[in-house]
């Protein structure tokens, strides 16, 4: 086994998934400019797996690079984000109506559980347990479709939603998540595979009335895009 081979794989991947976090968090802002050098030295890499992570998010959107000038992180462009957006909520439409009748007891249960984390991050104002919560109960349902091209392509878009998502999610009320929520999981639990991708297709449209909502705007980019 080359284990050089392997490594090297890890650290970019590493890198790749420590810089994405990062972005999608807010902590690297839209169009913030990254240089690859000082992102190896603050997650103590060599420069070249942060580059070939760097090439990766360009690939996803996530990042853009303009020839002997600068990388920077992309900034927040409205019409971007929907588009992801649409191609996410059909993707999970996809995998609501395959899981369905392959869910176990405990899946349903692993999305109770995280409805309820749910719910407790909503009324706390926790946005990033928010997420995480809602993630969690969505994968169970991606996870028991079992269609790879479907969970590579959430895994791909979704990101581009959450930095938005995460900027704006406090200024609305969550609690119609909460209950769509539990629609989905009753749905799911009866094995009616019509009902959980209606529901599904109603909670990720329902986000997109989040991404109108009318607050100050984020970035110029973002208000000369906003309708």
């Amino acid at each position: 086994m080359d284990l050089k081979a392997v490594g090297r794989t890890l650290l970019r991947d590493q890198a790749y998934a420590a810089i994405r976090s990062a972005i999608v968090a807010g902590t690297l802002a839209p169009g913030q400019v990254v240089r690859d050098r000082d992102l190896a030295e603050r997650l103590g890499f060599s420069r070249a797996p942060v580059r070939d992570a760097l090439a990766r998010l360009a690939d996803e959107g996530l990042v853009e690079s303009k020839p002997q000038s600068h990388t920077r992180v992309t900034p927040l462009i409205l019409r971007d984000v929907r588009d992801a957006l649409v191609v996410v909520r059909t993707m999970h439409e996809v995998a609501a109506r395959a899981a369905v009748h392959r869910l176990s007891p405990a899946d349903l249960d692993t999305m109770r559980a995280a409805n309820t984390e749910f719910a407790r991050a909503v009324r706390a104002g926790d946005v990033e347990r928010a997420l995480t919560a809602d993630d969690s109960l969505h994968d169970v349902l991606v996870v028991a479709g079992g269609n790879r091209a479907v969970a590579a392509t959430i895994d791909r878009y979704t990101p581009l939603i959450r930095r938005l998502e995460r900027q704006r999610f406090g200024t609305v009320p969550g609690e119609g998540s909460i209950r769509r929520h539990e629609a989905l999981i009753q749905a799911c639990a009866a094995r009616d595979p019509g009902a959980a991708t209606e529901i599904t297709a109603t909670i990720w449209s329902s986000l997109d009335e989040i991404l109108r909502a009318d607050v100050q705007p984020l970035s110029d980019e973002l208000s000369e895009e906003t309708p």
